[in-house]
């Protein structure tokens, strides 16, 4: 009997594949990565995120806020001092006589809070009401016989 002849009694059980020995698995055997691709599923951080770090942040309360939170805000509608020459000595002037005028528009199907400013002359006498007026304003409209209530 020599040793090349020596049959096994038994079958060895195939050893199971060992991690990372080579072969088998491919370039990095198992391994995963190193650094930056070897943290979680977003290692590399997605392209628009670098846009969106870029942009300038709005400070302040009430700049980053939806339109809906402060929609209840009505911006005045501004007229001229001038513009009301258009009217007859002695009317009065309110926000349905400017909007029949066509000096105003409607918001909403509502008569808009209107202010009148200073630019232009006025020489009629008129009576301002329900307006929000300007202290120049004011002064040109009482200057020329006018009132404010």
């Amino acid at each position: 009997m020599q040793l090349h002849t020596i049959k096994k009694s038994e079958d060895k059980v195939d050893a199971k594949t060992r991690v990372g020995r080579g072969g088998k698995r491919g370039k990095t055997c198992g391994h995963g990565h190193k650094g930056q691709k070897q943290h979680g599923r977003h290692g590399i951080r997605p392209e628009m995120r670098d846009f969106i770090k870029k942009l300038p942040k709005l400070r302040g309360f009430g700049k980053n806020r939806a339109r809906t939170v402060n929609n209840d805000k009505v911006e005045a509608q501004t007229v001229s001092v001038g513009a009301l020459s258009i009217f007859k000595s002695g009317d009065t002037v309110s926000p349905k006589v400017l909007v029949d005028a066509g000096l105003a528009k409607l918001q909403g199907g509502k008569l808009p809070k209107v202010k009148i400013l200073n630019s232009g002359e006025i020489k009629t006498k008129l009576v301002i009401e329900n307006c929000q007026v300007s202290g120049t304003a004011q002064e040109a409209v009482e200057k020329a016989g006018g009132e404010v209530k």
